[in-house]
């Protein structure tokens, strides 16, 4: 439920349109619902104008059909991450309409219609291996309203395929770099643009590259001004930052 939904309902009320009892019912599940093995936040939109997530590894299927089921009889898009094939097809069961990005680990459900924002959130990757970041980010930026340009491929060991796409990651109003090995795509595109830079490393590389942390350390140690950083493989806190960036006026 958003603020605009409260008010809405309010209005009513006042106007009689609906009675009290009917809005005690609509509102009786705010500002949370238990279902016994997880508690949602339905309050989450009003507070912080974007709805409750749902992180699925470590859950089980029957756990985020359940979640998801509740989550579908309120207005609100859904957005599950870090998904398995199994959970989207049991998903798939409740709602047919359940859209799931494989390399990304993500299910979307599109209830609201899709508006997308004039400007957009430029995602762009080292390596065809970060993909899997790559993907959770662009289908949370969309989901949240969004338009998102995506470039991909185009790390420091061939920086010519960066330069091609200048005039692209120039005309975002905030930039998503995401990068494994030594992380230094981050530092090169802060020193290219006069835009935000988000920068998420990811657990791609050889021995050294410790999981994520050598491109961690790398990008907190950015000599770029405006380079800020995520947690390792969090293509969704990424996107979810960018997207608040991307809607201010």
């Amino acid at each position: 439920m958003k603020k605009s939904d409260v008010r809405k309902l309010l209005e009513s009320v006042k106007d009689k349109e609906i009675d009290v009892d009917e809005a005690l019912e609509i509102i009786a599940d705010l500002p949370y619902k238990d279902l016994g093995f997880a508690i949602i936040d339905n309050h989450r939109e009003i507070r912080v104008g974007y709805p409750e997530v749902i992180y699925c590894e470590s859950k089980t299927v029957q756990q985020v059909t359940g979640i998801i089921q509740f989550m579908l009889t309120k207005d609100s898009n859904i957005l599950a991450t870090r998904a398995s094939k199994e959970m989207y097809e049991s998903v798939k069961l409740i709602c047919d309409y359940a859209k799931y990005n494989e390399i990304g680990r993500v299910i979307t459900i599109q209830k609201t219609p899709e508006t997308l924002t004039d400007s957009y959130i430029a995602i762009i990757c080292a390596g065809t291996s970060d993909l899997p970041v790559v993907e959770e980010a662009v289908e949370t930026a969309r989901i949240l309203g969004n338009r998102v340009e995506r470039i991909v491929d185009v790390g420091v060991a061939g920086i010519h395929r960066l330069f091609s796409k200048l005039d692209i990651i120039r005309g975002a109003k905030v930039v998503i770099v995401i990068a494994g090995m030594e992380g230094a795509l981050a530092s090169v595109v802060g020193g290219l643009v006069d835009k935000p830079v988000i920068a998420v490393p990811t657990s791609i590389g050889y021995g050294a590259n410790f999981g994520g942390l050598s491109a961690l350390l790398s990008m907190l140690n950015s000599c770029a001004s405006g380079v800020s950083v995520v947690n390792i493989d969090n293509g969704f806190g990424a996107a979810y930052t960018a997207s608040i960036i991307n809607k201010l006026h």
